[in-house]
């Protein structure tokens, strides 16, 4: 049994939560306000970042790109075929290229900040950072969406899936974090028809579920979030 030190809105969080459904492995949900900086988890992981999971006998795996390191080292043999990082050196690279890509830079430039402004704030004290949204942050970022989007239709159109024929840790790290924003309703869908039709597909796989079944009291949904084929 695995227990995930989260946010049910974190993008990094989300893709752990797709892995973790995709190697079809049990999980213990734990929330974690980071912002807070509560002691016991600063003990698990001294940056104050979700996510982090923990299991017994080893020590506390912190962020997303260790996490899918360490699924894959314990648990990817086993999905054969299916198996999330590719055991070809090439293919391992463009996996792990792109999982970078989405998991930093999409989280620093664009689902990061859109989430801390229209979400996190809302529960953050005014001595954590809490207050009215920035509105200039939140302008920049979704206009930095529609720069990613292009480049994942670019991809999906170039591809069977994002890093090559097979689903991968690409797929779900890109996939997370658009969810995350799309429950927002910041994913201009209708820019890009080949990004739309990947995402519909990745959306549509079970380990996806447990996702869409989160709401956030006062902010509804866009309707893409919970519509499987949009």
């Amino acid at each position: 049994m695995y227990t995930l030190f989260h946010h049910p809105f974190c993008p990094q969080s989300r893709f752990v939560r797709l892995a973790l459904g995709e190697h079809g492995l049990d999980l213990r949900l734990v929330e974690e306000r980071a912002w807070e900086r509560r002691a016991a988890f600063l003990t698990l992981n001294p940056a104050g970042t979700t996510p982090v999971l923990v299991t017994e006998g080893r020590p506390a795996i912190p962020g997303a790109g260790i996490i899918g390191e360490f699924l894959d080292e314990t648990h990817g043999a086993a999905l054969g075929e299916r198996r999330l990082l590719p055991q070809s050196m090439g293919d391992r690279i463009e996996v792990r290229r792109l999982m970078s890509w989405f998991n930093d830079k999409f989280f620093e430039e664009a689902s990061g900040p859109l989430v801390t402004e229209r979400i996190y704030k809302r529960f953050m004290s005014e001595e954590d950072g809490g207050g009215p949204p920035a509105m200039d942050v939140i302008r920049a970022a979704t206009a930095n969406v529609r720069y990613h989007l292009a480049y994942i239709g670019w991809l999906a159109r170039t591809r069977n899936f994002l890093a090559g024929d097979r689903l991968s840790y690409a797929d779900l790290a890109a996939a997370a974090h658009l969810s995350a924003i799309d429950y927002l309703g910041d994913v201009p869908w209708s820019e890009d028809e080949a990004a739309k039709a990947w995402y519909a597909r990745i959306k549509s796989r079970p380990s996806f579920r447990p996702l869409l079944s989160e709401w956030l009291a006062g902010v509804p949904a866009s309707r893409t979030y919970v519509d499987l084929d949009f």
